[in-house]
């Protein structure tokens, strides 16, 4: 098991420059990470000497990226639109690949009123794997996630229900797309993750360690304080030799003691 932390609880203070992403990656190193991971917003600028710098300030700390999140809105209903996503996602590809992360979660995009099924899986299809040679040119993989709702979105993900989300993973089985599985995004669907873990999980690369307070709602809480089922869930990896990324999604909004606590828990919940 490799273990990273997506720091969305910090988000603000690195977006606002009360942190630096040196800040962070030194944070990462005092505890204990692998890694560390970002989000595409934390990219200020895009021009080759800042994506540098940004590099650097992360390794000058001795640690590098795993997992960078995107939010490409493939299933925007404006044709326009959705090409101008393709577009940006294939320059966020290039960028993200320029400041050494790994690993990239790509989204199927919002679910726009109106939207009809078979017109999302299409769109979303469409954009995910035309964005497969960019990905290989650049030396990244692509995990795809049973994803929610993210703060720069107005709608929730098209692929949050999860008849929704099987039936797109199983279309990219067989391609170079892998999956992010999500722990608490199921519970704030209304389902449970083990059952849906399971359909996946010879896909699975990279866990988001995250938690909800409630069912049918996403209402982030510290690791390990919710309702996913940790001890089950790790079980469940074990038996089937799992030995990718476990990104702690943490969103708490506890700064860096909720990392902390997260940290704790994770690394003592996976080595019982």
């Amino acid at each position: 098991m490799k273990l990273s932390v997506l720091p969305v609880s910090l988000f603000k203070n690195i977006i606002s420059k009360e942190m630096s992403v040196g800040d962070w990656a030194r944070e990462g190193v005092s505890l204990g990470l692998d890694a560390i991971d970002i989000s595409i917003i934390f990219l200020e600028k895009r021009d080759s000497q800042y994506l540098k710098n940004f590099r650097r300030e992360i390794e000058n700390e001795g640690i590098q990226v795993a997992v960078a999140s995107t939010y490409p809105d493939f299933t925007n209903p404006d044709e326009g639109e959705r090409i101008r996503q393709r577009e940006q996602f294939h320059k966020d590809i290039q960028d993200l690949a320029e400041v050494g992360t790994r690993i990239i979660r790509v989204t199927a995009g919002q679910a726009h009123p109106g939207l009809k099924i078979k017109d999302g899986k299409k769109w979303a299809l469409e954009g995910i794997i035309g964005s497969l040679e960019i990905a290989k040119k650049s030396g990244v993989q692509l995990v795809f996630e049973n994803h929610s709702k993210p703060g720069v979105w107005k709608y929730p993900d098209f692929d949050f229900p999860t008849d929704i989300f099987l039936s797109l993973a199983k279309e990219l089985k067989g391609t170079p797309v892998k999956i992010l599985f999500d722990c608490a995004n199921p519970i704030a669907y209304g389902d449970e993750p083990l059952p849906i873990l399971s359909k996946v999980i010879n896909d699975v690369i990279c866990i988001h360690a995250s938690d909800t307070k409630e069912k049918g709602k996403l209402n982030p809480s510290i690791i390990g304080q919710g309702l996913v089922p940790y001890k089950q869930i790790f079980s469940f990896l074990k038996k089937h030799s799992y030995c990718g990324w476990i990104s702690i999604e943490e969103a708490s909004g506890k700064g860096i003691e909720g990392l902390e606590k997260a940290v704790e828990f994770i690394k003592n919940e996976w080595n019982k």
